[in-house]
């Protein structure tokens, strides 16, 4: 057993300088280690050894640097620690073992952000548009990261996401209001937003237990469904009685955005699936176009029996070389989703677009020309423009026909696209008295 040394004071200890180790006193091996810098390299000159004997062997523990660790605490820490050696516990193994550990939690210690910014570079290549791609980080910078961005996962309860979804926010009008009751949908993408974020946490197992985003069962409880708060807004459409006049003007731009828009309204699809489409998508021979789940909102394959107009505006299109998109804009990218619109705003300004329309409002036209000019069923109009539909649906329409059926539909349309526009009479009869 180390003699025990004449014990030091503060004042003493601060005195020493001489590189060497120095016994302080008051607990048997407890010595202060003094190193050069300039010849050793060491970040701490002095520091704190405990000298114990565990088994045969006289181990040196480190008890942390002088003067961050004071002379009496670094007789304390000594003191247990030569107990504990001589009930035989193997002071170089706990310390290791205790140093792993501290390591693990702090690798465990990460914050909403940190995880939301994992989440999407792990994700990069999931998200189908720029506007998708930017979507996923705008919402949570506006809303969620100034609130729960810089807490740990693990500490995210239900009330911190509350207080996401109830915190106040602007309207277009110059009002406020509560998030969640004022602008319900981006509340709603932004929960779901959340709950995936804090899902890839719990999967890398910095956080455990229930999903605090979770709605059914849990949110649901403390918030009013998203569907009884939200407004139905259509969008604004060509009624289908001006689509003929509406067609007319609008092929005499032979731009490639007029070129897609035109192929929209004959297929009655979404403009993000006309946008991104690629030549590969299309089997001209047998008159279809099979649509990837990558490039549907349902994330589901989507068939399009493709019409004669709808086939002749593809054959007249150029191919351009290093790209496979078909509406390829002069840089060989998908055009933009303000491309379009764009597009019938300038129609309108030239006096070629009397009513205010968005090119998703065709999709509108498509199916009010169908409901009333045609007895298709509705779901089989629904299954024409790419809506999702029941599995009850799906089972009843899943059949080899279908693709006839809807082809047959869709060339209706094409027909009646070809016809002038129902123009109301303004015409007076006068009636003669007897």
């Amino acid at each position: 057993m180390p003699k025990i040394a004449k014990p030091l004071n503060d004042l003493q200890v601060r005195r020493i300088t001489r590189v060497g180790w120095h016994a302080v006193g008051g607990v048997a091996g407890l010595l202060l280690q003094v190193r050069n810098p300039a010849k050793d390299g060491a970040q701490t000159p002095r520091s704190w050894i405990l000298r114990v004997k565990v088994g045969d062997d006289r181990q040196p523990i480190g008890l942390g640097p002088y003067p961050q660790v004071s002379l009496a605490e670094a007789r304390e820490q000594a003191k247990k620690l030569v107990v504990e050696a001589k009930l035989g516990v193997n002071l170089k193994v706990k310390k290791r073992t205790e140093r792993s550990a501290l390591l693990s939690a702090a690798s465990k210690n990460k914050t909403f952000r940190e995880c939301a910014i994992a989440y999407m570079e792990a994700h990069a290549s999931d998200y189908t548009s720029d506007k998708h791609r930017k979507q996923w980080p705008a919402t949570l910078e506006a809303y969620a990261f100034p609130v729960i961005g810089k807490m740990l996962v693990s500490d995210i309860a239900m009330r911190d996401i509350k207080d996401v979804l109830e915190q106040e926010t602007a309207t277009s009008d110059g009002q406020t209001g509560k998030l969640w009751f004022v602008k319900t949908e981006t509340a709603k993408r932004l929960l779901g937003r959340i709950k995936t974020v804090l899902d890839f946490a719990t999967v890398n197992e910095y956080r455990s237990g229930t999903n605090p985003a979770q709605w059914t069962g849990y949110l649901d409880t403390q918030l009013p469904s998203p569907k009884k708060l939200q407004k139905v807004e259509h969008h604004p459409a060509v009624p289908y009685a001006l689509m003929g006049e509406f067609m007319s003007k609008l092929r005499q731009n032979e731009s490639i955005s007029a070129k897609a828009l035109e192929f929209l309204i004959l297929t009655a699809v979404r403009s993000g699936s006309v946008r991104m489409a690629e030549w590969s998508e299309f089997d001209l021979d047998r008159k279809l176009w099979v649509i990837p789940p990558e490039h549907t909102k349902a994330r589901q394959e989507h068939r399009v029996p493709l019409q004669p107009k709808a086939i002749k505006l593809l054959e007249s299109l150029p191919v351009m070389a290093g790209t496979n998109i078909v509406f390829a804009s002069p840089t060989g990218k998908a055009l933009s989703d303000m491309a379009l619109s764009q597009l019938m705003r300038g129609m309108r300004e030239h006096g070629e677009l009397t009513v205010e329309a968005v090119p998703h409002g065709f999709r509108s036209s498509f199916r009010d020309w169908a409901a009333e000019q045609t007895n298709y069923p509705d779901e089989m109009r629904k299954i024409a423009s790419g809506h999702t539909v029941s599995d009850a649906v799906k089972k009843a329409y899943e059949r080899t026909d279908l693709l006839d059926k809807r082809r047959n539909l869709m060339n209706e349309w094409g027909q009646f696209l070809d016809q002038p526009s129902i123009q109301p009479s303004n015409k007076v009869t006068k009636l003669m008295r007897r």
